[in-house]
Parts: structure tokens; C-alpha cells; sequence
């Protein structure tokens, strides 16, 4: 009998170690559970904070890419030379920036900039490089279809023996050439036009330039 009482008593003993074994193993359930789900918690705000940095920022962008802090307009001297009175941003930004004139002479712009060292493209350019350009102290030199090709020839040659300027085609702009610096622009009638050479004299690296002395090679190549 008393070895009956002895088995009862282990077998008592045993089955508490059991309850208390499984006890144990449900609170390290529920630990684990409870630590898994506050890491998804974190996770999820970690991700929230970095989509909300990022929406801000794309939001700053769009400002800045809607030309929101640009504003002016152009008033045209006796000279000729349209000049932009008001302000010109000069924020960096990555996207497409809606500007207020064709080719554009100043505001948001890309960061990386067109080589502007007497260089002469033969396809448009981004207008976010090309601003990029005027703001080192580059002169434009841009033409649609109409202009005559003797012409397009002579303002190529031009610009090339010159540093601190561009050439490119233009389809959309209102004349056949055009010569733009940062906040100026101007028609011409064709390359032996005297305003050519007076615009090149007075806006390369003149006194318009916000970053006077700024690099017109290094940046994109076409």
C-alpha cells in the first residue's frame, strides 16, 4: 500500500512538472509572440516615417518643379534683350520643371549640368540641364528648323572656339534662333547679326552669372 502511495506521489509530482514545463513554454510562446509583434510595430513606423520623408520630399520637389517659387516676367529694353524681372529659384530637383518661357533662361534645374564648353549638340536638350548651364555663366545658342542651315553652320563654329557656351535645337521656341544667358534672352536674325557677338561679349560668364567661375565641363557629355 505504501508503495501505491509512493507511485500516486510521483506520479503527482511528475504531472505538476509537466503543467509547470508546459506553463513555461507558453509564456515563452507568448514572449516571443509578444516581442514579434512589436517589431512589426517598429518596422511598420520605420517604414511609415521613411514614406512620409520621402512623399515630403517628392512634395518639395513638385513645388519647386511646378514653378511655384519662380515668378516674374520678361521686360524687353531698347537694346532687344529680354530680361526676366522678378525671381528665378535655383533649387536642385530631379524631376520635369514647367517653365515660364521656351528656351528658359533661369530657375529650378538639375543638379548636373550641361558641358557648356563651346559645345555644340545636334538633338534637344533636357531644359533642367541646360539651366543648369546658364547658371555656371553659359550663353544658349538655340534654333529650330526654320533657321537657315549657312547659318546654324556659322553660330556652331562660333560657339565652339567659345568657352561658357551651348548649342542646341529647339523646336518649340517662338523664333528660328535665339540666344539666352541666365535671366536674358534675344532673337537674332541670323549668325552675322551684330547682336550675336554683342550678347556673347556682355553674357558669358557676365555680370548675370550666379556662380561666375563655375565648372562648363565635367557635367553631361549629350
Amino acid at each position: 500500500m505504501g508503495s501505491a502511495k509512493n507511485r500516486n506521489s510521483a506520479e503527482r509530482k511528475a504531472r505538476i512538472e509537466e503543467m509547470r514545463r508546459a506553463e513555461r513554454a507558453r509564456e515563452r510562446r507568448s514572449r516571443i509572440l509578444t516581442i514579434a509583434a512589436s517589431t512589426v510595430v517598429v518596422v511598420g513606423l520605420v517604414v511609415g516615417a521613411v514614406v512620409l520623408v520621402q512623399t515630403q520630399s517628392d512634395d518639395s520637389d513638385d513645388t519647386a518643379a511646378d514653378g511655384k517659387t519662380t515668378s516674374g516676367k520678361f521686360v524687353t529694353g531698347e537694346d532687344g534683350v529680354k530680361t526676366w524681372k522678378g525671381t528665378l529659384s535655383r533649387n536642385h530637383v530631379t524631376k520635369t520643371v514647367k517653365y515660364p518661357s521656351q528656351p528658359p533662361v533661369g530657375g529650378d534645374h538639375n543638379q548636373v549640368w550641361m558641358n557648356c564648353n563651346g559645345d555644340v549638340y545636334t538633338k534637344e536638350l533636357k531644359n533642367e540641364h541646360a539651366v543648369h548651364s546658364l547658371e555656371h555663366g553659359a550663353v544658349w545658342v538655340t534654333y529650330t528648323s526654320k533657321a537657315a542651315e549657312a547659318d546654324v553652320e556659322k553660330l556652331a563654329a562660333k560657339v565652339k572656339k567659345t568657352p561658357y557656351t551651348l548649342m542646341s535645337p529647339v523646336e518649340g521656341q517662338a523664333d528660328p534662333i535665339m540666344l539666352s544667358a541666365w535671366g536674358h534672352q534675344r532673337s537674332v536674325t541670323g549668325a552675322d547679326d551684330p547682336n550675336v557677338d554683342k550678347f556673347f561679349e556682355k553674357y558669358v560668364q557676365g555680370e548675370q552669372t550666379p556662380e561666375k567661375g563655375a565648372a562648363c565641363t565635367g557635367g553631361l557629355p549629350e
